[in-house]
């Protein structure tokens, strides 16, 4: 195990990680692996103090529980150090060009981990950056979220291939990610979505290009009570996205026959789980009872960003 980990984090040592589009099926199968022993080590008691004396730069343009918290923790496991940097506290947040920002960040800090609006200016950031950087979420992607899910649904189904995900709602940044990680890793996905709201043409694309290489199948139904068939994963988000909440009244009259209730579970395969990446809001997205109910692994998926977040980082800066 210890060879194999040093072996794959030198193949991805310095890399970015803006989204899994350019990484290989068996590099995230790795990163999971990693992943569930960094969770064990930390159950049982291990010291896994691999980044002793590294200091991760995060940046904040928006306003985080979960991934604030599970990156600060992780990197304080891993033995190293965390600082927090607001945009505004920044001089990008004042009109510095972000290739200065990058270029300066370069020479103090051995990672950046950074949530903003914009996917360009995010990789413009890691262009220009000398030492890798993390997307912790953007317009377009939600990579990290992503593996977590992966992670979870191994604990809780088993083997990843051939299981069936349906995404109820919004085709957003979390939409996105899942789309891609699981055609790289070989499970079916399909996105139930109002007409309008299926997500970026070219993630679509993409997804379906991977999802040829590995056998799975990714497709778009728009009515969710025909998508879950068979369905052995249940997810959701919420409706109205950050910088989306002028449209607030819009989407909620039209994702308000998607909201994953009783009656939508029943018709999933008798032992699907239901998954939400947090925050939710109840009884719009998702009924009280489904995500309160024992169906819910959602805070499960809440834990795991922690641990995969801790892989991500032992891989691309040590």
């Amino acid at each position: 195990m210890e060879k194999e980990e040093e072996l794959t984090a030198h193949s991805l040592k310095g890399r970015d990680v803006l989204s899994w589009v350019d990484f290989a099926p068996e590099d995230i199968e790795q990163l999971l692996q990693n992943a569930r022993q960094l969770k064990e080590n930390q159950k049982q008691g291990v010291p896994h103090q691999t980044l002793t004396g590294r200091s991760l730069g995060m940046i904040f343009e928006n306003a985080s529980t979960r991934t604030r918290v599970s990156f600060e923790v992780g990197m304080a496991q891993l033995g190293g150090h965390a600082l927090f940097l607001s945009s505004s506290d920044l001089q990008i947040g004042r009109g510095e060009p972000v290739e200065d920002t990058a270029r300066a960040l370069s020479r103090y800090l051995d990672a950046i981990m950074i949530r903003a609006n914009d996917h360009d200016m995010v990789a413009t950031l890691a262009k220009e950056s000398d030492i890798p950087v993390i997307n912790a979420l953007t317009d377009d992607y939600h990579p990290c979220q992503a593996l977590a899910d992966m992670l979870t649904i191994q604990e809780h189904l088993g083997s990843l291939k051939g299981r069936k995900v349906v995404y109820v709602g919004d085709g957003n940044n979390v939409a996105h990610s899942l789309m891609i990680i699981a055609a790289k890793l070989g499970v079916d996905i399909t996105l139930s979505t109002p007409v309008g709201y299926e997500g970026a043409p070219e993630v679509w694309e993409k997804a379906k290009a991977f999802a040829a290489e590995t056998g799975s199948k990714v497709e778009h139904v728009i009515d969710p009570h025909e998508a879950v068939k068979n369905a052995d994963i249940i997810y959701t988000d919420v409706w109205v996205s950050m910088g989306a909440e002028k449209e607030k009244d819009t989407r909620n009259r039209e994702f308000e026959p998607y909201q994953v209730n009783e009656a939508l579970m029943a018709e999933a395969n008798e032992e699907a789980i239901f998954m939400h990446c947090l925050p939710a809001h109840r009884e719009e997205e998702v009924s009280a009872e489904v995500i309160d109910g024992p169906r819910s692994v959602v805070f499960d998926q809440a834990e795991n960003r922690l641990h995969v977040q801790k892989a991500i980082l032992q891989a691309v800066v040590r």
